[in-house]
């Protein structure tokens, strides 16, 4: 993508009322105004809230949306560029229940309070093979304490990925922080088939 249509992109995403985009420092420095209100202060309902992860250009999002119109669904990426699409979309088709947000997923617990969250999608993330990448693993230690704290007591978090590497990696990550003194249960629903390497797909915490 030309720079030209990236900053084309990124000038729409102004305009679009169900994309957020802070500052870093809004995030760190100050309480964000829709931390635990985002039910209430965008979406203007109680449903659940469900977050998807890395969203890229949003179509799972918004496929999601779609598919759950009584759920709210916000999908979270560092690159606006991307999102833009999908945020475009939702707007297209008059989905009420569609929000963006341009941030790092590393400062998730300064967008949503403790328990507000219902569930969260990690959808095909980047498996980051290479041992000095272990902290942009988006289901390494680190991150899924943050998960952890943003669900509810019955949250879920569904992993979708292509990876046997990241598949396992992610459960055993589980099973590490376990014999430390566990940070959340995992909860499996097995396949009824076994699952071929583009649909392996796990309920998780």
């Amino acid at each position: 993508m030309g720079s030209k249509n990236k900053l084309k992109r990124f000038n729409e995403n102004d305009t679009f009322h169900n994309v957020f985009q802070p500052k870093r420092e809004d995030l760190v420095d100050a309480v964000y105004p829709l931390k635990g209100q985002w039910n209430q202060q965008f979406f203007k309902n109680n449903n659940p809230l469900v977050l998807e992860l890395g969203c890229g250009k949003g179509e799972y999002t918004v496929g999601l949306a779609e598919r759950y119109p009584n759920k709210n669904f916000i999908g979270i990426d560092i690159k606006g560029a991307r999102f833009w699409r999908g945020a475009k979309t939702a707007i297209e088709n008059e989905l009420p229940n569609v929000a963006f947000i341009r941030a790092q997923i590393e400062l998730i617990e300064e967008l949503f309070a403790a328990n507000e969250v219902d569930e969260i999608w990690i959808t095909f993330p980047d498996p980051q093979i290479k041992y000095k990448r272990t902290k942009h693993r988006m289901t390494n230690d680190a991150f899924l304490k943050r998960y952890k704290n943003i669900l509810n007591a019955d949250g879920i978090m569904h992993l979708k990925t292509d990876s046997e590497f990241m598949h396992g990696y992610t459960f055993g990550t589980f099973a590490w922080s376990r014999a430390r003194g566990p940070i959340c249960q995992p909860r499996c629903v097995p396949p009824r088939r076994q699952p071929r390497r583009s649909d392996r797909h796990s309920n998780l915490l």
